[in-house]
C-alpha cells in the first residue's frame, strides 16, 4: 500500500513538472510574439491539461489571427480557415464535457463562430456559417440536457439564438423553455429565458398578452403548489404581476397565495409574496380601498412580517424594517 501511494505521488509529481515546463515554454513563446504552428500546437497541449488557462486561449487566438490565417507568403484559403475553426470548435466541445462552466472555453467557441469565413460558394455565402450555427444550437441543448441549470449554457444559448444567420422561431424557444420548466420547476435560468421570449413576443404583437399571461399564471401556480419553497417560481410570479396595476389580478393572486399559505403555514415565500403584493395594493390602488380596508391590509402585513421573523430569523432585521415601511402606507 505504501509503495503504491509513493508511486502515485511520483507520477503526479512528474505530471506537474511536465505541465510547469509546458506553461513556461508557452509563456516564453507568447512574450516573444511567436505566431508559428509549433506555438499553436503547444497551446493545444497546455489546454488539454488545463482548459481553464485563459491566457493560453487568448494566445491561441492571436496565433490564428497573426500567424496561421495570414502567412508571409500566402493567405490561408477560406476552406482552410473554416477547417481550422471547425477543429477548434470540436476541441472546445471536448473540454466543455468535462468543464461545462469555464467561461474561457465558451468565449473561445464564440470567437470561432464569429470568424467563420464566407462560403463555400458565391451562391451559398452563408453555408459554412449556417452549418456551424445550426450545430451550435444542438451542442448547447446537449449541454443543457446534462445540466439544465447551467447558466453559462443558458447565456450562451441566448447568444446563439441572437446570432444565427437563420433565426429560430420564438414560439419554438417558448416551447423549449416549457419543456425544461416542466422537467424541473427549480430551473431559474429556464424561467428567466421564458420571460425574455415572452417579452419579445408581446412587444411584437405575435402573442396576445392577456391570454398568454393567464396561461403563465396557471403554469406558475402549478409550480408554486408543487414546491412552494422554490425561489425561482416566486421571482417569475412577481415578474408577471409587476407593476401591479391590474387590481383584479392582484386580488386574485393574493387570494391564491393565501390559500397555499393555509396549506403550508411555514412557507417563507408565501408570506413574503403576500406582503409584497399587499404593499402593491396600498401603493397602486389606495383610491379603491376604504380606510378600514387599508388598516386591515396593514395589520395583515405586520402579522406576516412578525411570523417571518420566526421562520426566517437570519433576516429578522429586514422584516422589522419592512414593518416600519408598511405602517407608513396606512
Amino acid at each position: 500500500m505504501v509503495e503504491a501511494l509513493e508511486a502515485k505521488k511520483l507520477k503526479e509529481h512528474a505530471k506537474l513538472k511536465e505541465y510547469l515546463a509546458l506553461t513556461d515554454e508557452v509563456i516564453v513563446k507568447k512574450n516573444g510574439r511567436d505566431w508559428s504552428r509549433d506555438a499553436f500546437d503547444l497551446t493545444t497541449r497546455v489546454l488539454h491539461v488545463n482548459p481553464e488557462f485563459y491566457t493560453v486561449w487568448n494566445y491561441r487566438r492571436h496565433i490564428l489571427v497573426h500567424g496561421i490565417f495570414p502567412t508571409r507568403s500566402v493567405l490561408c484559403t477560406p476552406p482552410e480557415i473554416n477547417e481550422i475553426l471547425t477543429t477548434d470548435l470540436s476541441l472546445t466541445t471536448a473540454h466543455l464535457k468535462q468543464h461545462p462552466k469555464v467561461y474561457w472555453i465558451w468565449n473561445h467557441r464564440r470567437w470561432c463562430l464569429e470568424n467563420v469565413p464566407v462560403g463555400p460558394t458565391e451562391d451559398d455565402p452563408d453555408g459554412w456559417r449556417r452549418a456551424n450555427w445550426n450545430k451550435e444550437l444542438f451542442v448547447v441543448e446537449r449541454m443543457l440536457d446534462a445540466d439544465a441549470r447551467n447558466f453559462h449554457a443558458w447565456n450562451y444559448r441566448r447568444y446563439v439564438l441572437a446570432s444565427t444567420p437563420v433565426q429560430r422561431a420564438e414560439q419554438a424557444e417558448l416551447t423549449y423553455t416549457t419543456r425544461k420548466i416542466e422537467a424541473n420547476f427549480s430551473n431559474f435560468s429556464a424561467w428567466h429565458q421564458r420571460s425574455k421570449v415572452l417579452t419579445s413576443l408581446w412587444d411584437s404583437g405575435k402573442l396576445d398578452i392577456k391570454k398568454s399571461k393567464e396561461d403563465e399564471y396557471e403554469l406558475v401556480k402549478n409550480a408554486m403548489y408543487t414546491d412552494p419553497g422554490d425561489q425561482s417560481v416566486w421571482i417569475y410570479h412577481r415578474w408577471l404581476v409587476e407593476p401591479g396595476n391590474d387590481y383584479e389580478i392582484l386580488r386574485r393572486e393574493i387570494t391564491s397565495i393565501q390559500e397555499l399559505l393555509d396549506e403550508q403555514p411555514d412557507s417563507k415565500w408565501c408570506m413574503e409574496s403576500l406582503v409584497f403584493y399587499h404593499r402593491l395594493q396600498l401603493r397602486n390602488h389606495s383610491s379603491r380601498l376604504t380606510d378600514t380596508d387599508k388598516q386591515g391590509i396593514v395589520q395583515r402585513c405586520l402579522q406576516l412580517l412578525n411570523d417571518l421573523q420566526a421562520v426566517d430569523s437570519p433576516r429578522r432585521q429586514r422584516y422589522i424594517d419592512l414593518s416600519t415601511e408598511v405602517q407608513k402606507l396606512a
